[in-house]
């Protein structure tokens, strides 16, 4: 079996851990992946583990915020923890938006522990086809 490390990894692991979870005054970062879909925007973000109603998305002006907060699951009384690396506490990315997106018409949607934001793109922004038509005629000015 081959194995891979990533030395990388191991110290955002490390820092994670000495730094505590994320709070609201100081949320951890979330991953995310961005790109354009046709006439949309398309940008999904990993929360597993995460419920739907402690998922909070703001847009204000041009700024998308998306916060999260993966709480910590509710153990018996009997139960010792072995090893615990899955990050708990709160989660934040914020993202400027272009002016050629509709942030009036964003859908949300989560499924599998991935939260996808589809943003259209106004039609401003839109290709369009300018047709040409024939100046005006001239004419003669008479005195």
């Amino acid at each position: 079996m081959l194995m891979r490390t990533d030395p990388f990894r191991e110290l955002d692991r490390l820092t994670q851990q000495l730094m505590g979870p994320g709070t609201w005054s100081r949320p951890s970062a979330m991953p995310m992946d961005a790109y354009r879909e046709g006439d949309e925007f398309v940008v999904a973000f990993d929360l597993p583990g995460v419920s739907p109603d402690a998922i909070d998305i703001d847009v204000e002006r041009n700024m998308l915020t998306v916060r999260a907060e993966r709480r910590p699951a509710a153990k018996a009384d009997d139960v010792q923890m072995e090893l615990s690396e899955r990050p708990l506490g709160v989660f934040s990315r914020q993202i400027v938006l272009a002016d050629t997106l509709d942030t009036e018409h964003i859908q949300a949607d989560y499924d599998a522990g991935v939260l996808t934001l589809r943003i259209p793109i106004a039609e401003r922004a839109k290709p369009r086809k300018i047709s040409v038509g024939a100046g005006p005629r001239h004419r003669e000015i008479s005195g």
